[in-house]
């Protein structure tokens, strides 16, 4: 694996998990689409399924798609260190240009959903984030980073422990998608489960400063910390275990 491999294959699937992942959202959330509504259910299937595609296509680098789980493949040994800023120059590049293609894909439903049937302004555009980046049903920041902890201590601990060796095979994208839907429909609602600081940190970039969305709130950035350091907190717990189990 050279650091151009890994670059080049982690911005191509981070890329499409935004791009599904983020689109999920467009659809349950704006006024003129038909899936508008449809749900919590929706929005965790089709998560799960943004991951399985990303990694898929991704096999050549391993599908990390997340700087947690390049972190923790680096610490038990599976990833060189010297390739892990690669990886994660490749994930961060690839979640900012993921948000970019799914608001450029759904640009003349954002145009619609700042007016109203009648076409007259509305403010529907500043809950839009929620499209692109994760936010607490509470803002209790230190409860919040301890969900987004135990949430992506799940899935690393699949992906280290489960039946994959601690490899991201391509025989267990599948699964590793199966345990994403398995964690936004059991422990997702508290904060939006990011398990993963590209998903949340790039989109989060592209909406505060590439994305012309007319009519949209602030990024958050009181929060933002949270969906980037608590996942990376638990790829270093399980990162250290596996070391010593």
């Amino acid at each position: 694996m050279t650091a151009t491999q890994a670059l080049g294959w982690e911005f191509l699937g981070t890329t499409l998990l935004l791009l599904l992942g983020n689109g999920v959202c467009a659809v349950n959330t704006l006024r003129t689409s038909g899936g508008r509504n449809t749900g919590w259910v929706l929005i965790a299937i089709g998560w799960g399924m943004a991951v399985f595609v990303g990694a898929s296509v991704a096999d050549v680098s391993g599908g990390h798609l997340n700087p947690a789980v390049t972190l923790m493949l680096a610490l038990n040994g599976s990833t060189p260190w010297d390739l892990v800023p690669y990886y994660i120059i490749g994930q961060m590049l690839g979640g900012i240009f993921g948000a970019v293609l799914c608001y450029l894909t759904f640009k003349q439903l954002f145009d619609a959903n700042s007016l109203d049937d009648n076409g007259e302004n509305t403010d529907a555009n500043s809950v839009t984030g929620g499209i692109f980046f994760t936010g607490p049903v509470h803002p209790k920041n230190g409860w919040n980073a301890f969900t987004e902890f135990v949430a992506t201590f799940v899935l690393l601990a699949f992906i280290a422990w489960g039946p994959a060796g601690g490899e991201l095979g391509p025989l267990t994208y599948f699964a590793v998608a199966f345990v994403v839907i398995a964690i936004g429909m059991s422990l997702g609602t508290p904060t939006g489960y990011a398990i993963n600081p590209a998903r949340d940190l790039g989109p989060r970039i592209a909406y505060a400063f590439l994305l012309p969305i007319k009519g949209k709130a602030d990024a958050n950035w009181g929060y933002a910390w949270v969906p980037v350091v608590a996942p990376m907190l638990a790829a270093l717990v399980v990162g250290l275990m596996t070391t010593v189990m």
